[in-house]
């Protein structure tokens, strides 16, 4: 069981949607609560606010990212900050929000939306590639843990309220092939799986929320190693190129005295040297 330091102290009420820009080589994630993009550039913090909930993102051009918002998916410019919209996401349904998302191999990009209050069943996963929207799974809770194997073949989700990761076969433009079964059930346990991220040997790292941990599993389904976060909450995880496991945290949830044991909660923590990641996909508009 490894551990991990604080790498931002900034506390984020819902830390999630953590990537690495491989160009940029700069690590960005969202506060969905707080409406806002954040990053640490050469020392230096930076915040990006908006006028809705912000969840997720994948990078299309070095200053360009592809986020998605309470009601459509946009691109944002880095730096001057323009906006520019691309398509509606549940625009009509004020109760639904952005949750987890993120770049597939093939240059498409996933994103799950859920109820603001996590409503039953009023979630669902998206497909963005070549201009169109496609609702590919409705009837979930709180879609997270989208995630792809290395050789492309295969997705990954989860509904966290079922304690499911899901798996299911992608042909060669990317789109779901056949049923999605079950990969992992963690129902036994009590664990909740949130974020996602794969490392280079196929091993798959679930950010347990409630659990203070990152777990990772194998191929097979089996956990085969852990890393400690001094945070109940853990959110999203994502690895840097030199091997470094970074974990957005969650304050929400937790009252005055969960918070007071766990002042660290709702920052943003680095792991260094845990494996070999692989580099975050190109959104391909």
């Amino acid at each position: 069981m490894s551990g991990a330091r604080v790498y931002d102290a900034r506390p984020c009420q819902l830390g999630e949607g953590v990537f690495w820009h491989p160009v940029r080589n700069q690590l960005f994630w969202f506060d969905i609560l707080g409406q806002s993009l954040l990053s640490l550039e050469k020392g230096e913090e930076r915040l990006w606010r908006f006028p809705e909930l912000v969840s997720a993102a994948g990078w299309v051009e070095r200053d360009i990212l592809l986020i998605a918002g309470e009601r459509d998916l946009f691109l944002l410019d880095i730096e001057t900050e323009e906006m520019q919209a691309l398509v509606e996401l549940e625009s009509g349904n004020r109760a639904t929000r952005s949750n987890d998302g993120r770049a597939d191999p093939q240059g498409g990009f996933w994103i799950s939306t859920m109820g603001k209050a996590a409503e039953a069943g009023a979630g669902a996963i998206y497909r963005y590639a070549e201009g169109e929207l496609r609702k590919l799974y409705g009837g979930l809770t709180i879609p997270n843990a989208i995630t792809f194997t290395p050789d492309g073949r295969t997705a990954q989700f989860a509904d966290t309220r079922a304690h499911k990761v899901m798996r299911v076969a992608l042909d060669a433009a990317g789109w779901p092939v056949g049923e999605p079964s079950t990969f992992l059930d963690l129902a036994a346990e009590g664990l909740n799986p949130d974020g996602a991220t794969m490392d280079a040997e196929g091993l798959t790292w679930i950010a347990e929320w409630g659990a203070a941990r990152v777990a990772a599993y194998g191929p097979d389904g089996q956990r085969v190693r852990t890393v400690a976060i001094d945070a109940p909450h853990t959110s999203c995880p994502a690895f840097g190129p030199d091997g470094t496991l970074y974990c957005t945290t969650a304050r929400q949830g937790l009252d005055s005295a969960a918070l007071a044991a766990s002042p660290l909660s709702g920052q943003t923590f680095a792991a260094p040297g845990i494996a070999r990641g692989r580099a975050e996909h190109q959104v391909r508009l």
